[in-house]
């Protein structure tokens, strides 16, 4: 600082202080705090002007988590300068070489600074909360084998490979989707006439639910490699439905019975003839796995009650009598007639973790077949095919074909 000018006059600056010299005296805090401020300024050489000892009041902020302590070092101004020069000197503002002004509040620096690091560290703490939160959320797979493992059965160590094995075999059970392109004589809606006819035989014969899926499968393998007149058709139906009862059923339908059936449109000899040319041209493979296979894994997985699988078997037949459902195989109509049961039931989407676990189809992979599952459910009970309909709106299938479709998902 300057002198006087004179005996009353203003004490003037002379120059300003490099910053080099401001910093001086300043202890570099350490490195591992990545808060801490280096560009403290000391304030002593102001105080040698006066001829007094600088008089330090340290300022400690004490921050939780470990936060280092600051300390801010501000001098008083000598009581021998007039209140107004001390006014006047109060800001001492630093320039650099370039002559960039560097002066600012330290105080206001450091608040800012620090209130900055503890809104980052707060944020960070929310961050690891809600991450922790949703990890304990998460839906967990229930092992929904548990309750069978007293049950020798229910092969509860060997349950997951037989249904690996399910998932590779079932290919070999689909046919091409549009095999009726080789048919001559035949066409998709003849198809659907004959499978809904055979769900109200094998409704009035009181047979197995497999022996119904293991009947359409073999059909539809059979017509996909042999050519057939339609005035056969209703002949091949009858004998399929015969060799399902041969393979399902603990009582098998008399040859005569059948006939019965179909009106004597046939003779025993015919219906034993067209027997040995199914069983040589599937070679005798009728131990592959059907919707029926998966459908009751899948409902186990589901924790359904009778309503709900009672739905679920409402919608895959209706599939059975569609020719498009051909090019899904399987398992995936299985798990897309759970799904749109569920969705039906409860009015919104619903696909838990055990069920996408089990079935190994997520709610994205089963929304294409899911929805013209619903168009099905919607037109269902309308048309001359409506078979399925009947069975379902009595009282025997808890009335599933009344349940509104979920039409939502449309």
């Amino acid at each position: 600082m300057g002198t006087s000018a004179g005996g009353g006059g203003k004490v003037m600056p002379t120059r300003r202080r490099a910053l080099s010299a401001i910093n001086k005296n300043i202890t570099e805090p350490p490195s591992s705090y990545p808060y801490a401020v280096n560009n403290k300024r000391s304030l002593s050489q102001r105080n040698v002007i006066c001829n007094k000892p600088p008089l330090r009041r340290p300022v400690i902020r004490k921050f939780t988590d470990n936060k280092p302590q600051i300390q801010e070092e501000e001098a008083k101004k000598s009581n021998s300068v007039p209140s107004e020069e001390a006014l006047a000197e109060k800001v001492d503002i630093d320039v650099d070489d370039s002559g960039k002004d560097k002066g600012e509040d330290f105080n206001e620096t450091m608040f800012v600074q620090h209130t900055e690091a503890m809104l980052e560290e707060i944020e960070q703490m929310e961050e690891v909360t809600e991450t922790e939160d949703a990890d304990k959320e998460e839906e967990p797979v229930i092992d929904t084998d548990a309750c069978d493992e007293n049950n020798t059965l229910a092969v509860v160590e060997y349950i997951d490979d037989i249904y690996d094995f399910h998932k590779i075999s079932e290919e070999l059970s689909c046919v091409p989707p549009n095999y009726m392109d080789n048919q001559q004589d035949l066409n998709e809606r003849m198809r659907g006439i004959l499978i809904d006819w055979l769900m109200e035989v094998h409704y009035k014969f009181e047979l197995m639910e497999e022996t119904l899926y293991l009947t359409v499968n073999i059909i539809d393998r059979f017509l996909a490699v042999h050519q057939i007149m339609r005035e056969k058709l209703q002949l091949v139906g009858l004998t399929a439905l015969f060799l399902a009862c041969k393979y399902e059923e603990v009582s098998v339908p008399l040859v005569d019975d059948l006939i019965l059936i179909s009106d004597n449109a046939y003779t025993r000899r015919e219906v034993l003839d067209m027997e040995k040319l199914i069983a040589n041209t599937l070679q005798f493979n009728f131990s592959l796995p059907t919707p029926y296979v998966f459908m009751r894994r899948f409902l186990k997985a589901a924790e359904s009650d009778k309503k709900l699988e009672v739905l679920s078997f409402f919608i895959i037949e209706l599939c059975l009598v569609e020719y498009e459902m051909l090019e899904y195989t399987p398992s995936k109509l299985a798990a897309s007639a759970i799904y749109i049961a569920r969705c039906s039931l409860n009015g919104f989407k619903e696909w838990s973790k055990t069920c996408e676990f089990h079935t190994g189809y997520t709610e994205e992979q089963l929304l294409a077949c899911a929805r013209k599952m619903v168009a099905f459910h919607q037109r269902a009970g309308t048309g001359k095919l409506t078979g399925v309909h009947r069975k379902y709106n009595t009282s025997k299938f808890c009335y599933a074909a009344r349940t509104e479709p979920a039409g939502f998902l449309l």
